[in-house]
């Protein structure tokens, strides 16, 4: 098959490029495509990889992106999410399967509107294919599927990085800081009482243990796309509470926070002499431009991706809590990241093997069978684990 990887030399995009090129069958052809052509050419030397190839794109354009990606069984969208319905338009015209790493809710459910011209076409178009949303979504379905009635999705996110490096960025980050500004800012959807509302940015920070490293860590609300579909995909099963949260470091909370309050994380232009520009934008290019630091010594990070499912079997409550633990690829050089670079790439060559059947635009829950789903993240350093309580006191 031939896979078009978009935003392929970006910082999810590589992971996605390598993952394919790691664990594809041999035949696999990649488009490495990217508005930055230097920066694929670069990637595609690096990994030494006849099978990749470096394709320059503007996914803002969908009918020159439909004539670059004519061919590919797969699309795999890692550019930032405000381009999702673009590349979903280019990928309907190519006639190709679709896979992203999220939409940020609100263009979550303008994407799932397109689900009948996808399956017309005999299409996947899979929503939110990364960590969270992604592999959250799917340890929710786990726990659901063995239940006859659903009552609360909690989804959680938890992590540590104990790795000593040669100096410390000022401001840490391993994706687009304008995403985090942007979860910093826009008011989280919750669902709650089988309606949706939202809540202030970053609310609701109690405490939530998680297992060892990682330890007990304050999640907040953070905008994200599982709350635009779960609810929607458990309606039947009668889940009324849906939540997402994020744990971060202190320090880069505070360091964050200070970027949006003093107005940065704006998307309206300003002129600064004689030229217009947003402040987003600019945060955007220098912190991503930021020198990374060299480790020292072994990795040692850690990320826990929890979901915590309430419902009954028949008339017994319990509570299903299913974790998904890495620690990184260091062979591959790779950190925590690997949870959210790799998922699109499994998707895409599940779609491949026939083991992803449903057509039209799909949340992971709905498409991805979760057995041969975490058995590829095993091979990739990522574990499984599962405790059934009873009842539902499980403090969330």
């Amino acid at each position: 098959m031939k896979v078009a990887v978009l935003g392929g030399a970006g910082a999810m995009g590589s992971i996605t490029t390598r993952d394919v090129l790691e664990t594809a069958d041999r035949a696999t052809r990649v488009l490495v495509c990217d508005f930055d052509l230097r920066a694929a050419e670069s990637l595609v030397a690096k990994l030494g990889e006849e099978r990749a190839k470096a394709v320059p794109v503007d996914v803002r354009n969908a009918e020159n992106l439909a004539r670059v990606i004519q061919g590919s069984l797969v699309v795999i969208n890692c550019a930032q999410y405000q381009f999702n319905l673009s590349v979903m338009e280019a990928a309907l015209s190519a006639g190709a399967h679709y896979v992203d790493l999220g939409g940020l809710f609100h263009v979550t459910r303008l994407q799932l509107a397109m689900h009948d011209r996808f399956k017309e076409k005999g299409l996947t178009a899979l929503v939110g294919m990364g960590a969270a949303p992604g592999i959250t979504n799917i340890l929710a379905r786990h726990a659901a599927d063995q239940m006859d009635t659903v009552r609360e999705i909690h989804l959680r996110v938890g992590s540590i990085d104990q790795t000593r490096y040669t100096s410390k960025m000022a401001l840490p980050v391993t994706y687009s800081i304008k995403t985090v500004l942007e979860e910093f800012s826009f008011p989280p959807a919750v669902f709650a009482k089988g309606k949706f509302r939202f809540v202030p940015p970053l609310s609701g920070d109690v405490p939530h243990r998680f297992p060892a490293p990682v330890g007990q860590r304050r999640p907040m609300h953070s905008i994200h796309s599982e709350v635009a579909t779960l609810p929607l995909s458990y309606r039947e099963k009668g889940v009324k509470e849906v939540s997402f949260k994020i744990a971060f470091d202190p320090e880069f909370l505070d360091r964050v926070r200070f970027l949006r309050d003093v107005g940065l994380a704006s998307d309206e232009p300003i002129e600064v002499n004689g030229q217009k520009v947003a402040p987003i934008d600019v945060v955007n290019k220098v912190i991503m431009s930021q020198l990374k630091p060299k480790q020292i010594g072994k990795l040692k990070q850690h990320e826990i991706l929890r979901a915590v499912v309430k419902g009954a079997c028949g008339r017994k409550k319990m509570t299903h809590v299913v974790d998904c633990h890495t620690s990184g690829m260091p062979a591959w050089g790779i950190g925590l990241d690997i949870d959210t670079g790799a998922p699109p790439s499994i998707a895409a060559q599940m779609i491949a093997q026939g083991l992803i059947t449903e057509r039209g635009v799909v949340p992971p829950e709905v498409a991805v069978p979760p057995a041969p789903f975490f058995k590829e993240l095993k091979k990739r350093r990522m574990t499984v684990n599962e405790t059934l309580k009873n009842g539902w006191s499980f403090q969330v």
